[in-house]
């Protein structure tokens, strides 16, 4: 155990955990809404510090990040831990559950890190941000070993916290998952107005991509897809937005995304942004990476295999565009 960077001593050893909006009022003994943060004797301790779930090598494209050293392998991890409890979660027997964990210390993660072909670290699989403490304890490490630092997140944070992250995480894939504050509150018991403003914090600083996973008859509708569309749009066309396909998970029974409504979805977003993928699915136009200015093939991509076929650096062969991202 560590103890925590954010938080604030009350009354009766009560303390406020101050690192996500939920800020969690915590008495003596019990632990915050995240699992991950638990109140002894009157000082919040990260009970979860370095203890990950999983430790694996897996392709940059499977984060995804489609424009983000495409090609490159990448070093993941994360906490038993997660700040939101998604009534659709993808991986709740990780995130919502408590399971056994095997502990790595920072200097031990930089080490298995160089003793590998990849040069930087996902924190991903549940909510990275719980691991805050430990993200920052890794930095230092890894900055003067060379190792980039890429964030998975529900983007759950207060500023003060995000504003120690941005200067040493090089890359972000937020999920934005609707733009409808009501479907935060009873699906994901949490809110959109924090995550919105971590994106666009995150956006003029590092580089990010964000993915919505689309949920039949909750945030899959044209209004509410162009809604985000809209936003994202406004805050940066260049940024890459990824439709993800839904499948029945944890207390969630709605059947599959649709292949209608990701096409649909793509067909919306590709007139208002550069740069739009679909996937969790087998096969869609979406996968490959065109030049957003004269439309030349630039990436292929077959699963999570990348062929260069058109780029030069981050620019396009045939016309000389710039791509957003690092190549």
């Amino acid at each position: 155990m560590k103890e925590a960077r954010y938080y604030r001593k009350e009354t009766n050893e009560k303390v406020q955990c101050l690192l996500c909006p939920h800020i969690c009022m915590i008495e003596e003994g019990a632990q915050g809404k995240c699992r991950s943060r638990v109140n002894h004797k009157g000082i919040l301790y990260t009970e979860n510090y370095g203890n990950t779930i999983s430790l694996s090598i897996d392709p940059i494209e499977k984060k995804p990040l489609y424009h983000y050293y495409p090609g490159s392998q990448i070093l993941s991890l994360g906490p038993n831990s997660c700040n939101f409890s998604c009534a659709f979660c993808q991986n709740y027997e990780i995130s919502q559950f408590e399971v056994n964990t095997m502990h790595i210390s920072p200097v031990q993660l930089c080490e298995k890190v160089l003793a590998t072909k990849a040069r930087q670290v996902a924190f991903t699989y549940t909510e990275p941000l719980m691991w805050f403490e430990y993200i920052m304890d890794c930095a230092p490490l890894f900055k003067e070993a060379g190792i980039r630092i890429v964030m998975v997140s529900n983007g759950f944070i207060n500023p003060e916290p995000l504003q120690e992250l941005l200067p040493i995480v090089d890359a972000w894939n937020i999920d934005l998952k609707s733009m409808d504050d009501e479907f935060y509150e009873k699906i994901c018991g949490a809110h959109v107005a924090p995550v919105l403003k971590t994106i666009s914090s995150v956006a003029s600083v590092s580089h990010l991509e964000i993915t919505n996973l689309l949920i039949p008859g909750k945030n899959d509708s044209t209004e509410q897809i162009e809604s985000l569309v809209d936003w994202v749009a406004a805050l940066n066309p260049d940024i890459p937005l990824h439709f993800s396909r839904y499948f029945p998970r944890f207390k969630m029974k709605e059947q599959p995304t649709p292949e209608k409504t990701l096409n649909t979805a793509y067909k919306i977003a590709i007139k208002k942004l550069h740069y739009v993928y679909v996937g969790n699915i087998a096969q869609h136009e979406s996968f490959n990476t065109s030049c957003f200015n004269c439309k030349a093939l630039l990436l292929e991509r077959m699963g999570y295999a990348t062929r260069n076929e058109g780029l030069d650096g981050d620019r396009c062969r045939k016309c000389g565009a710039k791509l957003y991202g690092k190549f």
